[in-house]
């Protein structure tokens, strides 16, 4: 199935995806027979619910994503995502088969995919770029025509969830990441528990996402120019507010740094020590604006 869905992503001048087939279609239940819940945002919803919300947020923001998420954040998350990539180093130790999950407008793909070339003239590092919104992967499709990765071997464009990689074998990529992406899963356990999965013994799971802000004073001024402005600013530069409002409050339901680094130890995976920084499992951007998680499949 999967060699099936690479050479259609690739060979074809189209962007082609293959849905994944649902494991359930009843709403999701507890051992006593309880329908489960979760976030979406600061709602609580019954859990089978969530993705189809999560999706229409992006359908509906798809178009203009890039330009959002400039303004929100001043343009810095290009600068995060550099960063991002630029400490994964692909390339260095020769060609990585790589796994984008919720990379639909590819800008992590395109900056892996960059960088080993310009770096270490890496011509055959490949990213399998994954998402579960259709309209998102149009995106990214247009953006990889006007490069030179366009038609070949190097990417692909495939619609899959992320908590149920089912087309794609065991012990298959070197490197998985996931920008932003992680906090609108219906399940985060189950994503990590995929994507320790398809990673190869030794690969290498990397995780950009939003997280908490740990100066008390920053956290206030940030907080406030979350709920205030960038609603605002979906209205004006989206015609969307409540999409927006969506993303903010996502971001406030996400695990702190030492929760989430758990959550990725509980799923199999080495990390650093218990802490922020040199040789800790997570480096906080920004004063915890942003974080950047990894671990390594053993």
């Amino acid at each position: 199935m999967q060699t099936a869905a690479r050479s259609l992503a690739r060979s074809t001048p189209h962007l082609r995806s293959l849905a994944i087939r649902r494991s359930h279609t009843g709403p999701s239940r507890d051992s006593e027979g309880t329908s489960r819940t979760t976030h979406f945002g600061f709602k609580t919803v019954p859990e089978e619910k969530k993705e189809t919300l999560v999706k229409n947020v992006f359908d509906s923001v798809a178009s203009s994503y890039d330009v959002m998420n400039d303004a929100m954040s001043l343009g810095v998350h290009r600068l995060w995502k550099d960063d991002f990539v630029s400490s994964l180093k692909p390339g260095v130790k020769g060609p990585l088969r790589c796994i984008d999950l919720a990379g639909g407008t590819g800008d992590i793909a395109l900056r892996i995919l960059d960088f080993a070339r310009e770096n270490y003239a890496d011509r055959e590092t490949s990213v399998d770029v994954v998402d579960i919104n259709g309209e998102m992967l149009k995106e990214g499709y247009k953006r990889f025509k006007k490069t030179m990765y366009h038609n070949t071997p190097q990417v692909a464009f495939i619609e899959s969830n992320a908590q149920a990689l089912e087309q794609f074998p065991d012990n298959t990529y070197d490197l998985y990441t996931i920008a932003f992406g992680i906090r609108n899963c219906t399940s985060v356990p189950d994503v990590l528990k995929e994507a320790y999965r398809v990673l190869k013994p030794g690969g290498t799971f990397a995780c950009l996402e939003f997280s908490k802000v740990t100066n008390p004073l920053f956290n206030m001024v940030y907080d406030q120019y979350s709920f205030s402005v960038i609603p605002i600013m979906g209205s004006i530069l989206a015609g969307d507010r409540e999409s927006y409002q969506y993303l903010v409050e996502s971001i406030r339901k996400f695990p702190s740094q030492p929760d989430f680094a758990q959550m990725i130890v509980d799923a199999g995976f080495a990390t650093g020590g218990m802490h922020e920084g040199k040789g800790g499992a997570w480096r906080d951007l920004w004063g915890g604006i942003a974080c950047i998680h990894k671990g390594v499949k053993v």
